[in-house]
């Protein structure tokens, strides 16, 4: 072990997002309440050691709902589905819990009411992401998927003053900024989402890798490779000149990397297990004598329920003492 002291920061926030949490959970809880097995349509979300773990607990992941048994528990992943999908398992006859994340679900409900209104709709996002190709078959009328400026420009709609604009929630407003720039510039009077639309996670990790990049050699994000959200923190870090390494699993980190390296700013992807992060400081623990700090960061507290055909005896009792607590107010 080198006696060169390694310092290692940790950004906050980091790792699982309320929407994340409540789709594991879902999972879980449908284990839990029906048994083995469970089906899941895809990875419940981008995470390798997430889909093990589920795995290993009874649930089945399958690339689509034609691998599922008829009449079978189904869980829809977090990422969102298109409506033909919807069709498609209700029509076989699949007992589905949808697990997609609430704050994706208030994307598709947007882009309907716009559609509905007769505006061609734009969704800013990259076009091969699940999430994406979710929203896309939740939306009827004119959609464009557009991810850069130059997309803007080449946009062909029918009426200008009539255009409106969704976005992928693993984009922060920092990525769609210069394409709703774009936008604006281009037809006036667009009409989107407000910044508090925009998924409050996304934004919350990416402005604690930028704090850590200043004082840190090395960026290490936990996550994986097809995780939108990583890879942009991983590209945040680069940006801001900092050395930064996407892993998905603590034990790929090559101990080169600590070449000249005296701080390490280590973080994970929204998507990404706290304890992926746990494990790649026992790793680094071994190769050097580590300081650990935290760094303080925007307090988290969304919590999103799961449906309430998963929800516990006692949860069930403390919604109704709930209720009834606040009809009684209403009445007084």
């Amino acid at each position: 072990m080198s006696a060169a002291p390694l310092r290692i920061i940790l950004a906050n926030p980091r790792s699982f997002c309320a929407g994340v949490i409540r789709a594991v959970e879902i999972v879980e809880r449908a284990l839990e309440i029906h048994g083995a097995p469970v089906y899941v349509r895809h990875e419940i979300v981008h995470n390798r050691q997430v889909v093990d773990d589920l795995r290993a607990k009874g649930a089945i992941f399958v690339a689509d709902t034609d691998e599922i048994p008829d009449g079978a528990l189904t869980v829809l992943s977090a990422h969102g589905v298109p409506r033909s999908v919807e069709a498609e398992a209700a029509r076989r006859g699949l007992d589905v819990v949808n697990a997609a994340c609430p704050l994706v679900l208030k994307v598709h409900n947007e882009g309907r009411r716009y559609a509905e209104k007769g505006y061609d709709v734009v969704l800013i996002g990259h076009a091969d992401h699940p999430e994406v190709k979710g929203t896309v078959g939740q939306i009827d009328g004119p959609l464009h998927v557009v991810a850069t400026v130059e997309e803007v420009a080449a946009l062909d709609v029918a009426d200008p003053e009539k255009v409106a604009y969704v976005t992928q929630t693993t984009l922060s407003l920092d990525d769609t900024q210069d394409v709703i720039e774009a936008l604006k510039a281009r037809f006036p009077a667009v009409v989107g989402p407000g910044t508090n639309d925009i998924c409050y996670a996304t934004q919350n990790r990416q402005r604690a890798v930028r704090d850590l990049a200043g004082d840190v050699d090395l960026i290490v994000v936990m996550g994986a490779a097809n995780s939108s959200n990583s890879n942009r923190l991983r590209e945040i870090g680069e940006a801001a000149g900092v050395r930064s390494v996407l892993l998905d699993r603590p034990e790929l980190f090559d101990a080169a990397w600590l070449d000249g390296v005296d701080s390490l700013g280590l973080t994970a992807g929204a998507s990404a297990p706290d304890y992926l992060v746990a494990g790649l400081i026992e790793r680094l623990r071994k190769l050097r004598t580590v300081t650990v700090e935290e760094r303080a960061g925007v307090p988290e507290n969304v919590e999103f329920r799961p449906p309430a055909r998963l929800l516990r005896p006692q949860e069930i009792e403390a919604a109704a003492a709930a209720r009834m607590s606040r009809e009684g107010r209403a009445s007084a």
